[in-house]
């Protein structure tokens, strides 16, 4: 049985994002906060959520051709609109367009992974301004993963997950150092993995409870708690 697959980029999940340590100040003058540009990512976000999830009101109608094809339009456009924000403007940080300005611009770019160098490039600006506290140091570990694994190399914070068939549990998908990972999802304002991936577990088996019910599954396999 095909189930549908928990985007971990989704508005829902939300962190305790405060960085271990904000660098000092580079004497780089602050950007005046664009508030047109701040509701034109808010914009783009409504579109890119609903693409991002499960069919759903309206869309459940559609055939899974037409909803595919929804989805690469909104992907692709939205990326090439993103594209044009960053050669202008750099990462948007909170100066410029707010926190959820911010956000909604990094999630937008977490779902190119038909572009991969630019992912790529916007990773690199996006940490200049995480050490300057100017944005979010977990949504950075989510692009640093997405990055890795779009190019081939393994993730460092493991917020990229699949599903162990059969018993509905989540995990990391190509993860470096796993014996130390908790140490670096804690320095960027992450919880511990398994908290995180009981989370994806539940929520994915939220998403396909007929199917799991019609399979005799019950509940998601939660990960024990240190």
């Amino acid at each position: 049985m095909k189930y549908l697959l928990v985007g971990v980029c989704l508005a829902v999940l939300s962190f305790s994002c405060q960085p271990a340590v904000v660098k000092e100040e580079t004497g780089e003058t602050n950007k005046e906060f664009d508030q047109e540009l701040a509701a034109e990512l808010s914009a783009m976000k409504k579109v890119d959520q609903i693409a991002a999830f499960v069919q759903q009101g309206e869309y459940k109608t559609w055939s899974r051709e037409r909803w595919e094809s929804f989805k690469d339009s909104v992907f692709t456009t939205h990326q090439k609109r993103l594209e044009e924000i960053f050669e202008e403007s750099g990462f948007p940080g909170y100066d410029l367009v707010g926190k959820d300005g911010s956000t909604d611009f990094w999630l937008m770019v977490q779902h190119s992974d038909h572009v991969p160098d630019f992912q790529a490039k916007v990773l690199s600006q996006m940490k200049a301004q995480v050490d300057k506290g100017n944005a979010d140091p977990a949504n950075y570990g989510l692009l640093v993963d997405r990055v890795n694994l779009n190019t081939g190399k393994p993730q460092i914070y493991g917020t990229q997950v699949a599903y162990r068939d059969g018993i509905c549990q989540a995990y990391s998908r190509d993860l470096a150092d796993s014996a130390n990972v908790n140490q670096r999802r804690e320095s960027i304002g992450l919880p511990p993995l398994e908290e995180y991936l009981n989370q994806m577990s539940e929520m994915h088996f939220e998403i396909n409870k007929a199917v799991f019910l019609g399979e005799g599954i019950t509940g998601p396999t939660l990960y024990e708690l240190k």
